[in-house]
């Protein structure tokens, strides 16, 4: 099997790509590139906000819902437990949930009662404020 060459086929030209055949240049991508950055800038606080919108409702949802546990035990045993975590060792409630915004289960306030012992409130344990002024450990 016998291979003939051309001088014309050893040429650097040969090999390039022709404009027609496709890629991308520098200054191509370059301007995708960019235009992503500024979609993705657009986009940010908007995610963020989001963010805090779950945080919120998660929050809102965890106090109700130990709230509402603190009300049941006080109606069922005539007093107000001790502790949270007693509430979830007599089946009050599954887990002490998480805080949204300090991420622990340990840092809940609880509230005591003026006249009774025992947890009578409890707040979020974040020292952060709220979007709309209030600090959420006031909530």
């Amino acid at each position: 099997m016998n291979f003939i060459f051309h001088r014309s086929d050893l040429s650097p030209k040969a090999h390039r790509p022709s404009p027609a055949q496709g890629g991308f240049t520098l200054v191509e991508l370059m301007i995708v590139v960019t235009i992503a950055g500024i979609l993705i800038t657009l986009a940010e606080p908007s995610f963020r906000n989001s963010v805090v919108n779950a945080r919120e409702a998660v929050l809102k949802q965890d106090l109700f819902t130990m709230r509402d546990a603190i009300d049941q035990f006080r109606a069922d045993r005539g007093k107000y437990p001790t502790t949270l975590l007693e509430l979830k060792e007599v089946g009050y409630l599954k887990r002490i949930p998480v805080d949204p915004f300090t991420r622990s289960d340990g840092t809940w306030q609880e509230i005591p009662d003026q006249v009774e012992s025992g947890v009578f409130d409890v707040h979020s344990g974040s020292d952060l404020v709220a979007r709309d002024g209030t600090p959420y450990n006031y909530w």
